[in-house]
């Protein structure tokens, strides 16, 4: 009886093995183990909040329900982050990079800091798609986008560094729109870019509506901040009042930059990856586990009580998505160096 036990438990978890392999290994594999979640900027910010929010929940969504940890790996807009996945991280499954998606287009578009391809990282996934604005202080005495495009005075906006929104949006803005602004990079993240405009430090700053309402809620409360203008291709239903950078464009130029800068700052903003080289039936787990969590009923009760959207992108979208970029035609490729690169960078 005892043989036939053993023997029919034998069979039962080979058929599960080949049912499944993929489970059957990854359960072996993340069984006990600890999924590392790298930020690639400071606490407090948008990204760190998404990265903690879902870090708390994806782990039960892997086979063995391993556990999760963050960790904060600030610098140069989130490439040091960047770089350091695509480089010294182990490809085996237990790291997942959280930086700014634009990094991409400055490695497409020649950026020598960026050494890494982009085609080559594990896509996972994307939380939500976001919506650039760009916010003022309310000493500032600029109140509306008009206002700002014909201002006496050159207000200074809080940046990252070029290849973040914080810094690209305003710069597009600059060229496309003509509008007075002086872009003050070297700031770790958001949060910080929050606190040096709270000090008057800084006017203004230019980064996703998303983020901006975790990291400045308190401000946005108390009407300390006003959004003047969106940088997207349509309004998002919370700021139907706030126009539309593109209502402002005159010229065709100027109608392509805004486009693209809509396009760029929206959908692969927060993506997620694997270091290059993650085993496919893990970074299928890291995968699926991911939407999973997205339709996490817990999950998406933490996000709003977080004050986060949640619009998944999935994995093949995002691949798709960052892997077009290196299709882009030559004379846009030109025009963007020109724009966006940072000087030295080439």
């Amino acid at each position: 009886m005892k043989i036939f036990t053993r023997l029919t438990f034998l069979v039962f978890s080979c058929l599960r093995l080949f049912a499944n392999p993929m489970i059957a290994f990854g359960e072996d594999f993340y069984a006990g183990k600890t999924v590392r979640f790298v930020v690639g900027f400071s606490p407090g910010g948008g990204y760190d909040i998404y990265t903690r929010t879902i870090a708390r929940h994806m782990g039960k969504h892997l086979p063995g329900k391993p556990t999760s940890v963050v960790e904060n790996m600030p610098g140069a807009g989130s490439l040091i982050s960047a770089n350091y996945l695509y480089h010294r991280a182990k490809p085996d499954g237990l790291t997942i990079g959280n930086f700014i998606g634009p990094l991409v287009l400055q490695q497409v578009l020649g950026n020598k800091a960026a050494t890494f391809d982009g085609r080559k990282f594990g896509w996972i996934g994307v939380p939500a798609s976001d919506h650039a604005v760009c916010i003022f202080n309310n000493t500032a005495g600029i109140p509306t986008m008009k206002q700002w495009l014909s201002a006496n005075r050159i207000p200074k906006i809080g940046a990252v560094a070029p290849g973040s929104n914080t810094s690209d949006v305003p710069r597009i803005l600059k060229e496309a729109l003509n509008a007075p602004l002086q872009v003050v990079d070297g700031y770790k993240g958001t949060a910080e870019i929050a606190l040096a405009m709270d000090a008057g430090e800084v006017d203004a700053s230019c980064w996703s509506w998303l983020g901006m309402k975790a990291t400045m809620r308190n401000q946005l409360e108390a009407n300390k901040m006003t959004v003047l203008v969106q940088v997207a291709v349509a309004s998002h239903p919370e700021l139907k009042t706030v126009p539309l950078a593109m209502e402002f464009a005159t010229t065709e130029a100027a109608r392509e930059l805004i486009r693209v800068g809509s396009l760029m700052y929206s959908s692969a903003l927060r993506p997620y990856a694997a270091p290059p080289g993650t085993p496919p039936d893990r970074l299928a787990l890291l995968q699926k586990a991911f939407l999973e969590t997205m339709r996490d009923p817990e999950f998406l009760a933490d996000a709003k009580q977080a004050q986060i959207e949640i619009d998944p992108i999935d994995a093949v979208e995002t691949e798709k998505i960052f892997a077009d970029l290196y299709k882009m035609k030559p004379a846009t490729v030109s025009k963007l160096q020109d724009l966006l690169l940072p000087k030295g960078s080439k």
